[in-house]
């Protein structure tokens, strides 16, 4: 399954570099637009699924951007989170009646905003996350199954997360300090050992399906998951 892709659309190329490179350290994929009719063009090329749009842009406004979208019945389900620094409460009803998702105010911590891209996505394609699946490996979120070429395999919970965090950001280096935090939450203590060990035991669990080297150690670094070698 590839990565979610986000759509920033922003007249200020320091905004969009630091957005861009905000959303990639998330795991997000990206894509850019500088104004109104660039966008246009990014979502029937590249079809994002969520849209970070500013209020002001050099040939439209966002607002009337979001509107166009959501009469369209080919965007009309595509999730946008307005970026603005107009605070007032009018203007964010505004942002919001002109079918925006979401609304958030500069400045804003990037944190804050991969938050509330993941709850609008939550919110608005809650099938997104059902079932993701990499060359005969799929994972099913909602039953708690994961298949290898429709094989149900046995697989202890922890080892479950670790590979559902894993195929939800493939491609990407983890250490283990960062597994920790995301696997298991930054209010246990766990050894680095320990991460170690549930990946020994998830690599078992895929070994006899052909899918260990999907789990693979970057030396001095951590973990990633890959479907290349």
């Amino acid at each position: 399954m590839a990565e979610i892709r986000v759509l920033i659309v922003d007249d200020e190329a320091p905004i969009r570099e630091m957005l861009s490179q905000s959303m990639k350290r998330e795991g997000f994929s990206v894509l850019i637009a500088k104004d109104g009719q660039s966008a246009k063009e990014q979502v029937v090329d590249q079809r994002p699924d969520i849209i970070l749009l500013d209020w002001m842009l050099p040939d439209i406004s966002g607002i009337e951007l979001a509107r166009q979208w959501k009469r369209e019945e080919a965007t009309r389900e595509l999730p946008i989170i307005m970026l603005t620094a107009r605070i007032d409460e009018d203007d964010k009803i505004r942002g919001l009646d002109s079918g925006a998702d979401d609304y958030v105010t500069k400045p804003f911590s990037p944190r804050e905003l991969t938050a509330r891209i993941q709850a609008v996505l939550r919110r608005t394609q809650p099938e997104r996350e059902h079932l993701i699946e990499f060359n005969g490996l799929s994972l099913d979120s909602t039953g708690q199954r994961i298949y290898a070429n429709d094989t149900l395999l046995e697989m202890g919970p922890t080892e479950f997360k670790l590979l559902q965090f894993f195929m939800t950001h493939a491609e990407r280096v983890y250490s283990r300090d960062q597994l920790i935090d995301r696997v298991w939450g930054g209010n246990v203590y766990i050894e680095d050992r320990t991460v170690d060990v549930h990946i020994r035991r998830l690599r078992k669990a895929l070994e006899p399906h052909g899918f260990k080297h999907f789990v693979q150690t970057v030396r001095g670094s951590g973990y990633r998951f890959s479907t290349k070698i």
